[in-house]
């Protein structure tokens, strides 16, 4: 038995392997480094009860740096051109079948706790970062910081310098949706502060998704918060271990409104506060379809 297990969990990141595909890069990076971009930021969460000695060494660091490039997605991405047919494949049911049998233990526990289905667990687990193996490759904290630090008036003008080539938003658009995001980004950087420190994590070393979502999961870190769960009982929550991840996703959706034996169209309710797309909760419904 212990044998068979070790086989599947080879034959299972084979396959994700197979399924690994290159994103794309986008505009260029980084900033005069005469001007403090996060300058009036760490004044602002030092002024809201985070200790200044610790703001001022993650700010000082080398690797935290205003992301133009990364953030710049925000204002050029959509939704309807990522590739979601990929999911719903012969190749990738095939992975994920292989994954369910792989953690058939967390996922029986979760159903069991949460009344989760195991097939909806792995869709999400599939489409969100094909289980576990495209996380995404930039630092949260840069990207969270970045999109916060568009509230300060000056910043924002150097950043639509940057991006005006490069998005069809008009300027007063831009305004609008950049002062939006730099609020919603600075309830999300005070979440990861939190929840690092408490997980004594390295906020530095954390990757995500170009929006600051992270983990196996991609919770964003004010969902780490409400909804994170440690499903291995080791004492910490950490959303890059499949049995924290798994546990998460099932307590997400419990609390959503999920319940053992909901119908379709309620189902796609509460996905949808999962992620709002369509196309997102179309993909995981075949998904789950396929794996029934």
């Amino acid at each position: 038995m212990h044998y068979a297990c070790i086989l599947l969990k080879r034959l299972f990141y084979i396959a994700v392997c197979l399924l690994s595909v290159s994103l794309f890069s986008g505009i260029r990076e980084a900033s005069p480094a005469d001007f403090n971009y996060f300058g009036a930021l760490q004044e602002k969460l030092v002024s809201e009860g985070f200790a200044r000695e610790k703001i001022l060494q993650i700010y000082k660091s080398q690797q935290v740096f205003f992301d133009t490039k990364g953030v710049s997605l925000f204002f050029v991405h959509r939704e309807a051109g990522l590739n979601y047919s990929q999911f719903p494949s012969t190749l990738s049911i095939a992975a994920a079948k292989i994954y369910m049998k792989s953690y058939e233990t967390e996922l029986s526990k979760a159903e069991e706790v949460y009344g989760v289905d195991r097939e909806v667990i792995t869709a999400i687990i599939l489409v969100e970062t094909k289980f576990g193996q495209s996380l995404g490759k930039r630092q949260v904290i840069n990207t969270l910081s970045t999109m916060a630090s568009l509230s300060d008036p000056d910043v924002r003008s150097r950043f639509w310098k940057e991006i005006a080539d490069s998005t069809r938003l008009s300027q007063e658009a831009f305004e609008k949706k950049a002062l939006d995001k730099s609020s919603w980004a600075y309830r999300e950087l005070k979440a990861l502060l939190k929840y690092t420190e408490k997980e004594e994590m390295d906020i530095i070393k954390i990757t995500g998704s170009y929006a600051g979502a992270m983990g196996i999961p991609q919770f964003m870190p004010t969902n780490i918060i409400r909804y994170a769960t440690d499903g291995n009982m080791d004492g910490r929550v950490d959303l890059f271990v499949h049995a924290d991840a798994i546990a998460s996703i099932a307590n997400f959706l419990k609390k959503c409104g999920w319940y053992r034996g909901i119908d379709d169209e309620k189902a796609r309710k509460v996905l949808r506060q999962y992620n709002p797309s369509s196309y997102y909760i179309d993909t995981i419904m075949q998904v789950v379809q396929r794996l029934r």
